[in-house]
């Protein structure tokens, strides 16, 4: 077996086509597979979607994002950026264009969504990021990214509990959670 470093693996991903319903990611040089989404995940994407204006913001689902220096291609749920910095084409969405990512949290992604992610759109230097948990029925908003490489985190984060209304002033919006679904029968976790 031959060694591939994580540039490598960037080629690699690059061609890497997954099995339909599957999404892929690459996080620090790994390949990481996802099974499709859950019904009351998609429908937290629909309804955060709804809530931000169109006419300011793009908001972009299942799109990669590039974060410089890093061997990383997240695919966020959500992204948000300002409508007047959106490319006219590619693949990849260079990090420091977008103003918020989301991703909604399943019974398989906790530890990649609040401890893997986290630290990758921190080092991407993305100004928000939303964590919508259905398990916990709470939302992580992470904001003032800081540091660099694995050691780059957010410096502020606020809880909300779904059916609480939570300010979103990057956006300029109050996020209404009042209609957030959960997953019922899955076991909690200790995050954030």
């Amino acid at each position: 077996m031959t060694a591939v470093d994580e540039r490598g693996m960037t080629k690699f991903f690059e061609e890497f086509e997954p099995p339909e319903g599957v999404k892929a990611e690459l996080f620090r040089g790994v390949v990481v597979l996802m099974a499709g989404r859950d019904l009351v995940h998609n429908m937290i994407v629909e309804d955060v979607l709804d809530q931000i204006p169109r006419k300011r913001w793009s908001r972009l689902q299942t799109q990669d994002v590039d974060i410089p220096g890093e061997a990383s291609e997240p695919v966020p749920d959500l992204v948000v950026l300002r409508r007047d910095l959106r490319p006219d084409s590619g693949r990849l969405l260079p990090s420091p264009l977008v103003t918020m990512v989301v991703e909604v949290v399943s019974k398989s992604s906790v530890h990649q969504d609040y401890a893997v992610k986290r630290s990758i759109y921190a080092a991407g230097k993305v100004p928000a990021y939303l964590i919508l948990d259905p398990v916990m029925a709470q939302c992580v908003l992470l904001t003032e990214p800081a540091g660099e490489g694995e050691g780059a985190d957010y410096r502020a984060q606020r809880i909300a509990k779904f059916g609480d209304p939570l300010p979103l002033e990057v956006l300029g919006i109050e996020l209404d959670t009042s209609e957030f679904g959960t997953l019922p029968g899955v076991r909690p976790h200790r995050y954030p």
